[in-house]
């Protein structure tokens, strides 16, 4: 739970909730049993399933009492809520797209206003950029800004000669892009700050002497402990950054597990003490790059240390495959745990699109709730439920259930239907729900699966007709 204030903002007085025959039941039970602050009235429309609605087609057949100040409709209806606004004249919103949703959709953490603020800028790299054309790097960059990133960070790579350095970070602040380079080579850093790049990544005694070349041009550095030292090697180098009047990021170096991470954190604790008021980075990819572990979830613990101790950058990458995203991920990540450390509350119950494999939660069914939804139903076609038990598969006349959904093909065989539209389309949805049984998350006909930040927009999914199939016998009556 979260202690974030309730938005009183334009809250309804009276809402109409728009739905089918077939879920009216169901939206009756969840609204009766919900402390709901506003009054309510259902309108149930002339069609049996309420995902078939669309915003024109409610448009056309719906009539509001006086008093309604908003009109919900079923969360799955394709179309734009503002056509029906211009027919009936009130606020329109779709609502979650399953009713059982309904009580944490107006009882989360209002607040959305609030939510989102962050202090932790992040730093992306292009690895080996002397091995990239410039064009590589141009779209690097732009995805990784596209991402999230405030910073482009130009990776050099050691002993490779970087000929068009200057011409790549020309093209990047060219393009309103921020830039750092990540060197040590004193040329490479002369070269790239001269070009525009406002951080150096890194300056230890080994490369020093270089700091005197970047008095005075507003250039930030990143100071690191000497090569397998500890930090009494860093105050040599932070005193000497200080007397040049070179500001500096202190970074005491994230090692990967197995090779000192324990310790590591340790010592961003320890500067964090010994340098209460200086700017800090952590280079979070040497975790999230050499850990075989969904990234998500190693982000938001990383980012929730850098928030606790007030360090202020981060710098990452996507090199291996399940890093992929990364800079989202801690673009998401930074936002919760500033939310959630702020408020002096938990990183749950806020935003969940860091719950990518599986759901927040799972939706469930009842036998007995299926049973008597299969009571309600006079048509052939298929409905397909999953939940942690199994899948079920019902219509007028079958009621078929497995646990067993990595044998999908013995389900399919009690059904009946051999016409190839239809078992095309059945197998599609019954894989998708043994995908959703299988890791843990809600499964709903003709819609996808949530994967998190990663689930897109619902304006750009794809559009498609969704076939209903139906068995031998019912397609010969």
């Amino acid at each position: 739970m979260t202690d974030a204030p309730t938005r009183t903002e334009d809250a309804p007085r009276r809402v109409l909730f728009v739905t089918g025959r077939l879920a009216e039941p169901a939206l009756r039970r969840v609204l009766d049993a919900t402390a709901l602050p506003f009054a309510f009235e259902i309108a149930v429309l002339k069609i049996t399933v309420a995902a078939l609605m669309t915003t024109t087609w409610i448009a056309r057949n719906l009539e509001i009492s006086s008093g309604i100040d908003l009109v919900m409709i079923p969360g799955l209806c394709e179309g734009d809520p503002q056509v029906i606004v211009e027919r009936v004249g009130v606020r329109v919103e779709k609502g979650p797209k399953d009713v059982r949703e309904l009580p944490g959709h107006f009882g989360r953490p209002a607040g959305r206003d609030d939510y989102g603020a962050w202090d932790i800028e992040i730093v992306a790299e292009i690895n080996n950029a002397p091995k990239l054309t410039r064009e590589a790097i141009r779209q690097a960059a732009d995805y990784f800004h596209e991402s999230g990133a405030d910073i482009i960070d130009i990776g050099c790579t050691p002993g490779l000669p970087f000929p068009a350095l200057a011409d790549v970070i020309r093209d990047c602040t060219a393009a309103g892009r921020r830039v750092s380079v990540d060197t040590f080579d004193p040329d490479e850093i002369r070269t790239a700050v001269e070009a525009g790049a406002e951080l150096v990544l890194s300056v230890n005694s080994s490369n020093l002497d270089v700091a005197g070349d970047l008095s005075g041009t507003g250039a930030r550095v990143v100071a690191v402990p000497d090569l397998g030292g500890g930090l009494d090697t860093l105050e040599p180098t932070l005193q000497a950054l200080a007397r040049r009047g070179v500001p500096y990021l202190i970074d005491p170096i994230l090692e990967p597990i197995g090779h000192g991470f324990t310790a590591s954190i340790e010592r961003y604790a320890e500067t964090r003490r010994r340098h209460p008021e200086a700017e800090m980075l952590m280079g979070i990819g040497n975790l999230t790059e050499l850990t075989a572990a969904d990234s998500t979830g190693v982000h938001a613990v990383l980012i929730a240390v850098c928030q606790e101790l007030g360090i202020r950058t981060v710098l990452t990458t996507e090199v291996i495959p399940w890093a992929r995203g990364a800079v989202r991920e801690v673009d998401v990540a930074r936002r919760l745990m500033h939310y959630a450390i702020t408020r002096r509350t938990i990183p749950k119950g806020v935003d969940d699109r860091l719950v990518t494999i599986k759901d927040p939660t799972v939706l469930t069914y009842t036998e007995e709730e299926l049973r008597a939804l299969q009571a309600g139903i006079t048509d052939p076609n298929f409905r397909i439920f999953a939940d942690r038990d199994g899948i079920t598969v019902l219509n007028h006349e079958r009621f078929v259930r497995t646990a067993d959904v990595a044998r999908l093909e013995t389900l399919f065989a009690r059904l009946g239907v051999d016409e190839a539209t239809h078992a095309f389309y059945l197998g599609t949805e019954l894989a998708k729900a043994s995908i959703a049984v299988t890791l843990g998350k809600t499964y709903r006909q003709d819609g996808p699966l949530s994967w998190g930040y990663l689930t897109p927009a619902d304006d750009e999914q794809p559009k498609r007709v969704p076939l209903t199939a139906r068995s031998k016998r019912a397609r010969k009556d």
